[in-house]
């Protein structure tokens, strides 16, 4: 499978290509592009990446926050994962939240977010009287173990 992408260009420049940083690599590393993103201390801020995709159909792209950013400087991404519907068309943008009392400053072509492209199979909802049954029935959060 390929996916197809496109580049916005800024100030006559274009962003990186998307890439995997290694070949175990499970998503594509994504940057910060055009200006640096000031994250504010606890508040939030949206990173532009100028990349484009189209996701193939039945499958959805998922966005992380690379660990190296929630780890060592305290940023996660606002919704936790970004979800990239295989209709979308406009520019991968990443919605960032900083955990610090101080702000953080990432600089454009810093490496920031993981695209990560997965199946998506779309069941068709069908109303019924009772569920079938399974060993854990009802069971809710931590019903399996301690």
């Amino acid at each position: 499978m390929k996916l197809e992408y496109s580049r916005i260009e800024r100030n006559g420049k274009k962003p990186p290509e998307p890439f995997y940083a290694s070949d175990g690599a499970a998503g594509l590393d994504l940057t910060v592009f055009g200006e640096d993103v000031e994250v504010p201390a606890e508040g939030h801020a949206i990173a532009k990446t100028g990349i484009c995709v189209a996701i193939p159909k039945e499958h959805v792209g998922l966005i992380f926050v690379r660990s190296s950013l929630g780890v060592k400087r305290g940023i996660m991404l606002s919704n936790n994962v970004g979800v990239i519907d295989s209709d979308y068309r406009g520019e991968l943008l990443v919605s960032l939240y900083n955990t610090n009392k101080q702000p953080v400053v990432l600089k454009n072509g810093e490496r920031i977010a993981q695209l990560v492209v997965v199946p998506c199979p779309h069941p068709e909802p069908a109303e019924v009287d009772t569920l079938s049954e399974t060993s854990r029935g009802e069971g809710r959060f931590g019903s399996t173990g301690k």
